[in-house]
C-alpha cells in the first residue's frame, strides 16, 4: 500500500516541531543550572515562576509535537515493521497524556500562586527535584519517551539517514534507566541529561528523513491549470 503524500509533511513539520521545542528546553535547562533564572543554580533548586514559564512551555509543546512524529512513522514504515512504530505511538501516547498534565497544572496553578506567594496547600503540586509527586510523574513520563524511541528505532531499517535516525533513537532509549531511577540516585540525572543530544539529533535526522521524502511527493504533484473560458 502507497504511502499517503501527507505523512512525509507532518512527518517533516512535526520533527521541526520536536526539535525546536526540545533545543528551547535544553537552552532555558542550562539558563536555570547556570541561575540565570533566579533560582540559585544547580539541579536541585526549586524554578522561579519565570523558571516554570521558560521551562516548561516548549516542554509542553513538545508532548504533541513528539506523538504526531511517531504517528507519522508508523504510516511511513514498511506494514511488516508497524508492529515496532505502534508500539512508539502507545509509550509516545502516555508520555504526551503523563507532562501534559503536569505542565499545564505547573503554568496555570502551580506558577501564578509561587508568584502570588500563596502557596498554602499546594505543597504536594510544587515541583520539587528528586523530592516531589510531580517531579516523579515527569521522569516516569520521559521515561515512556524513552521507550518511545527504542521502539521507533527497531521500525527503521534503511541506511543513510534513516540509519542515522535509528542510531539516535536507539541511544535516546538506552538512557531510560538513568531517568527512571533518579529518585533514588540523584546524580544520575548528569548521565540522563545525555538527552540533550540524543532526542534532538534523533528528531532532527527524522526531519531529514522525512524532508528526503517530501522531494518526490512534491515533484509527483499535479501542477493546477487555470482553465481559460472560451467567449
Amino acid at each position: 500500500m502507497a504511502t499517503p503524500t501527507s505523512v512525509p509533511a507532518v512527518g517533516f513539520w512535526s520533527a521541526v516541531a520536536a526539535t525546536v521545542c526540545s533545543v528551547a528546553y535544553v537552552v532555558a535547562q542550562l539558563a536555570e543550572w547556570a541561575g540565570w533564572l533566579g533560582s540559585g543554580g544547580g539541579a536541585h533548586n526549586l524554578s522561579t515562576p519565570l523558571g516554570i514559564v521558560v521551562l516548561l512551555t516548549p516542554s509542553l509543546l513538545l508532548g504533541p509535537s513528539f506523538l504526531i512524529l511517531m504517528v507519522s512513522v508508523h504510516y511511513w514504515v514498511p506494514t511488516e515493521r508497524r508492529l515496532w512504530s505502534h508500539v512508539a505511538v502507545t509509550f509516545a501516547t502516555i508520555y504526551t497524556a503523563l507532562i501534559a498534565i503536569n505542565y499545564y497544572v505547573q503554568l496555570t496553578w502551580v506558577g501564578p500562586r509561587l508568584a502570588a506567594g500563596r502557596t498554602a496547600g499546594m505543597e504536594m503540586f510544587i515541583f520539587t527535584p528528586f523530592d516531589s509527586f510531580l517531579y516523579a510523574v515527569d521522569i516516569l513520563g520521559y521515561s515512556f519517551m524513552s521507550l518511545a524511541t527504542l521502539a521507533a528505532a527497531r521500525a527503521l531499517a534503511g541506511p543513510g539517514i534513516e540509519r542515522t535516525a535509528r542510531w539516535f533513537l536507539t541511544a535516546n532509549g538506552l538512557i531510560v534507566p538513568f531517568i527512571a531511577l533518579q529518585m533514588y540516585v540523584h546524580w544520575l540525572i548528569w548521565i540522563a541529561a545525555l538527552w540533550a543530544i540524543t532526542f534532538p539529533g534523533a528528531t532532527w535526522a527524522l526531519a531529514l528523513l522525512f524532508r528526503r521524502a517530501l522531494r518526490p511527493a512534491i515533484a509527483a504533484a499535479p501542477v493546477p491549470t487555470l482553465a481559460v473560458a472560451a467567449r
